[in-house]
């Protein structure tokens, strides 16, 4: 692998955005304490949070600012200037919350959130860029990126605008590879070509690729029984040039053992394990399914109040693994207390909040087809 910035950063990373919960719905602070505990403990070191992320940050500082010393961790946050503010001072008070939320009194790596078609523009109405700079310059930062969902015609945009950032962080998966919608492939090509480093998010789909379809699988335990499933599309994309760490988001300890188990000493891909990839791959392409990784950006702002991961979830039951019982009560849970997938407004405020850029209007329609 060639040299470059984060080279030699643990390349397994703690994403903080699926946490463990409590009955209540809070997130359970003494399990993530344990799992930063095993995490730190492993030798692995870098933290993701988001000032959209409910409850992220002040878990993030019960469960490791408080407990461990400063230099002993990285931490990475984030400012959206599409959710969580109306106008430039709101969108700048983030950082400040973020702070006072985290109380990590720096942050190592800070981005702006979620770049895509419908928000990018708001990063330079609201001088962000400038005031992340700023904040660099205070080493209040030490690290600026930017989390992307776009074409790689606006990332390349973007990167020859901003040459100055010192990374990427990128959806990257091997489901996604050649996805038309997430760009996998030309993305990571496109920031490589600009010699960003990247920081990579999703590698599991939103655990899609811990419980892929049979015929993927059948694949990959053919090839390595003992492996799991979600450990090939982790390990898969760190064997990648130009990689600082692989987001992971876990939600319980087993994950996190599972995850350090063969991340601890990471190694790289072999020939033979990059071809039952490729396998994957096509066995993958070939069954219908929506795209979803469940990040919600698509509900707060449905007018309808409509469960649209939820929704999708009981259709890709149907779609992908044929369990039409499953998913007819995985939908009716979905809509039990929310509007139902026929009651869509064609509003398109989904499509234009969802980072995969999925065509969410057509699948509620296939939805209502299926369960209304």
């Amino acid at each position: 692998m060639s040299d470059y910035f984060g080279k030699e950063t643990p390349k397994l990373g703690f994403g903080l955005m699926r946490l463990p919960k409590n009955d209540d719905g809070t997130i359970d602070i003494d399990q993530t304490s344990e799992m930063v505990d095993r995490f730190l403990a492993a030798g692995l070191t870098y933290f993701d949070t988001a000032y959209v992320y409910t409850g992220s940050e002040e878990a993030t500082r019960k469960a490791l600012v408080e407990r461990h010393p400063r230099d002993s961790y990285t931490l990475a946050t984030k400012i959206n200037a599409r959710m969580g503010c109306t106008d430039e001072a709101s969108c700048k008070q983030q950082f400040t919350t973020s702070l006072e939320r985290t109380q990590a009194g720096y942050f190592d790596y800070y981005l702006l959130h979620a770049l895509q078609t419908s928000n990018y523009r708001k990063y330079d109405e609201y001088h962000i860029w400038d005031f992340v700079r700023e904040q660099k310059e205070k080493g209040l930062i030490r690290h600026v990126g930017f989390s992307f969902h776009a074409d790689p015609k606006l990332l390349d945009e973007i990167l020859t605008k901003h040459p100055e950032v010192d990374f990427v962080q990128l959806q990257l998966n091997y489901a996604d590879w050649e996805n038309p919608s997430v760009t996998s492939r030309a993305n990571y090509e496109m920031a490589r070509s600009h010699g960003k480093s990247i920081v990579v998010v999703e590698p599991v789909k939103g655990g899609t690729l811990a419980n892929p379809p049979k015929q993927v699988a059948d694949i990959l335990k053919a090839a390595n029984p003992d492996a799991s499933l979600a450990s090939w599309a982790i390990r898969y994309i760190a064997s990648l040039d130009g990689i600082i760490t692989v987001l992971s988001g876990m939600s319980n300890v087993e994950q996190m053992d599972d995850n350090i188990s063969y991340m601890k000493d990471f190694v790289p891909m072999n020939p033979d394990e990059l071809e039952t990839i490729h396998r994957a791959q096509q066995a993958l392409a070939e069954i219908e399914q929506v795209p979803c990784t469940a990040c919600h950006y698509c509900t707060p702002g449905c007018p309808m109040g409509i469960q649209i991961p939820e929704i999708f979830s009981a259709l890709n039951r149907k779609l992908i693994w044929s369990q039409e019982d499953r998913a007819r009560e995985a939908y009716d849970r979905a809509t039990k207390d929310h509007a139902t997938a026929s009651e869509c407004l064609h509003c398109g405020q989904c499509e234009s909040a969802c980072p995969q850029q999925i065509p969410c209007m057509s699948w509620l329609e296939r939805a209502a087809e299926a369960f209304d």
